[in-house]
């Protein structure tokens, strides 16, 4: 729960549970999250290793986000996080 345990984790790690993203993208898939919370909680991810940074040499810059091995383990829990909150809407 340390690693996962945050409002916006699960919704960045869910975001790129498909592919990986540039973090502009990503970042416009979590609506209300701030440039700052957006910025730490990918380096925490990052930092734990469930996420990994591809930094492109290119102007202007351009960085994607991809899951890592360890990141792609968390998707059973990520997808039954995901329908337990949309079978609790049906109600």
């Amino acid at each position: 729960m340390n690693l996962i345990g945050t409002k916006w984790k699960p919704l960045i790690l869910f975001h790129l549970l498909e592919e990986g993203l540039r973090s502009g993208i990503l970042q416009k898939k979590i609506p209300g999250i701030s440039n700052k919370m957006f910025t730490q909680t990918v380096r925490e991810l990052e930092k734990d290793g469930l996420i990994s940074r591809k930094i492109y040499p290119v102007v202007p810059p351009k960085v994607e986000y991809l899951l890592t091995r360890r990141g792609a383990s968390l998707e059973p829990i990520l997808r039954s996080l995901d329908k337990w909150g949309l079978d609790d809407c049906k109600d």
